[in-house]
């Protein structure tokens, strides 16, 4: 088995990507968008991070998040988020029977990239990344036409221009998408 190496940066800003099982013609995360959304606020009441971009798109999310000062534990949140969101759907999807003899769902991958971000650059890169995402998968043909997703909230802040489309030129992030 490979040595997953992770980054436990107390209070730092990382990207994650984090994929449904199975993501070919799985709208699952869209579908059930707004339990999405209430596990989310959950678990920033009890572990709280600040998000600074998100995207949640049919088989999959990226985000990019601050933890709290002397805080390192993201996998805390991943595990209560991927959880919490099974838990409050039926269970109807097929399962390996692997999967079955843990007791597990088969709704998420088990593993998610995280990244932890480096500078001012960086964190700017994988921000415009996230609010890109849905129009390099086709899903859209402009950024402002994805409605899941905190560009709107940039937008009203002033961070980015309602126009704003991105682009896939510069992009050289190596995470699994």
């Amino acid at each position: 088995m490979p040595d997953y190496r992770r980054a436990w940066r107390p209070g730092g800003t990382y990207f994650f990507t984090v994929n449904a099982l199975g993501r070919q013609g799985n709208d699952l995360l869209t579908r059930n968008i707004e339990w999405l959304r209430t596990v989310v606020r959950q678990v920033k009441v009890a572990h709280p991070f600040r998000v600074h971009g998100w995207v949640v798109l049919p088989d999959h999310m990226h985000c990019v998040i601050e933890l709290p000062p002397q805080d390192t534990d993201f996998a805390t949140r991943w595990r209560l988020i991927k959880a919490g969101f099974s838990k409050g759907l039926p269970a109807t999807e097929t399962r390996s029977a692997v999967r079955l003899a843990r007791g597990e769902r088969g709704i998420w991958q088990r593993r998610y990239w995280e990244h932890l971000i480096r500078d001012a650059r960086d964190f700017e890169a994988h921000l415009d990344y996230v609010h890109f995402n849905p129009v390099k998968h086709g899903h859209v043909a402009r950024v402002a036409d994805w409605p899941y997703s905190t560009f709107h909230q940039h937008v009203a802040a002033g961070r980015y221009p309602a126009d704003w489309a991105g682009s896939v030129d510069g992009f050289e992030l190596a995470c699994p998408d």
